[in-house]
Parts: C-alpha cells; structure tokens; sequence
C-alpha cells in the first residue's frame, strides 16, 4: 500500500477532519510505531506502521457512510464535549465513527452531514467548493430593502467582508414585528450569518438551515437522520 499522509490517514480513519488532525498532531496526540510525531510532513504505511490516537490504536474504515441529520437547539457539533453538553453524535447511532462536516452552533438548527469519510470532509469544507448552504433566518423587527441589499452585496463581519449573498424576505409579521428571511451563502465562518444580521442592526430570533447544496431537511423531522444517496454524495463533491 502506498504511503500517506499521516493527517490524511487519520481523517480516513475518523478521527476528525484533516484539518482537525493536523491540530492533534502538532500537539502531540498522535504516535507511530511508539514515537509521538508533531510534524506535518510525516508519511505512513498503514499496513506496517502502527499509527495511535491518545494511545489508541486506529485503522481505516473500511465501509464508509454518509449521514444527513435534522439538527435540533440544543446540540452541539462536536465528537466529546468537555462541559459535557449532549452532541450531534447522541441522536445519530450508527458503529461507524463518524465526524461532523462543518458545524452548526448549539442555537441553530437544520441540515449537518456526518461521515468517517475523511476525504469527503476535506472536499466539501474547503473554501474552494464554494457549496451553497440555505438559511431560514427570523429576525426581530421588520427588514427593510435597504437591509437586504447589504446582505446581498456583503457586509463588515469583524476583520472581513462577507461575500455577496442569495437574500430574499419570505414574510413579514408587522403584528409580530418580526421578518423572515432566506439567506444563501457559500462560506463557512464561525457564526456567519448571524453576524451578518447583527451588521445590519437586526436581531437573530431562531436561525435553521434548510439545505446543503440541493439536500435539503424539508421532510426530515427534527433530530431524525438518513443516509445519503449515492447521487446526492456525488453532487456534493463536483
């Protein structure tokens, strides 16, 4: 077998996103053949290396699985939790040992993917891919044009600008003064929409995502989970 990576083997066993394992790596959570290793470049042969996570010893998955779960408030996006808090990984029971792709914070609910697939993880979260991911946003407050046209051309988030955006008002309740928005975008910033709305002096009430890419949670209930097809996987790797 070819050698690789020993960030990229990791993520195809598991463990996390390729990212997320090189993290793990430069803290030194990881051995090969007894020897902490805490550079990237280190390459290995899994079929004679004896690669460790923690002091566990990890292989390959060799069945891969690709999930879509209707998030709901209240969970977090992680594998292990360190105040303990429930986690995505509590509502989806599968043997595999599957990751998050991406996150959704613990408030907002609707479309995560979770696989052991770590080329699937690296290809679908890297900017590049540009995957659209839709926004149900109710907002406190009736949204004027005006605030729809920052959305849609980019707003000052911090030390960025966001790049421009699919936004269109869905419904507006003057009796309860609150709006309805759906807001398209393809990156992936910590919180993104929310302090997209917050930037143009609104208030984020309930926040859900609807769809990634073209897959979507319409007829999903919340906290239920399904595999994905075998077209809907490749879709989202174009």
């Amino acid at each position: 077998m070819e050698e690789l990576r020993l960030q990229k083997y990791l993520a195809n066993c598991g463990i996390a996103s390729r990212r997320k394992c090189e993290e793990y790596i430069i803290q030194g959570k990881v051995q090969v053949n007894g020897k902490t290793i805490t550079e990237l470049g280190t390459k290995v042969d899994p079929e004679k290396d004896v690669i460790k996570f923690e002091g566990r010893e990890v292989r390959e998955n060799k069945k891969l699985v690709y999930i879509l779960l209707n998030k709901p408030i209240g969970y977090v996006t992680t594998v292990d939790d360190q105040f303990n808090r429930d986690t995505v990984l509590d509502l989806v029971k599968v043997k595999e040992r599957i990751v998050p792709v991406g996150r959704l914070d613990m408030y907002t609910s609707g479309a995560l993917i979770l696989t052991n697939d770590g080329d699937f993880v690296y290809k679908v979260t890297h900017p590049k891919h540009e995957i659209d991911k839709t926004y149900t946003v109710t907002l406190k407050g009736i949204a004027q044009n005006s605030e729809v046209e920052q959305l849609r051309n980019g707003v000052q988030i911090e030390d960025y600008v966001t790049k421009p955006a699919k936004v269109k008002i869905l419904k507006t309740d003057p009796e309860k003064d609150i709006s309805r928005l759906e807001i398209t975008i393809h990156e992936g910033k910590n919180r993104q929409v929310r302090k997209m709305c917050e930037a143009v002096g609104r208030k984020v009430l309930a926040l859900h995502r609807s769809k990634i890419g073209n897959i979507g949670v319409k007829d999903l209930e919340l906290g239920k989970w399904r595999y994905l097809s075998a077209e809907e996987i490749q879709k989202l790797q174009q």
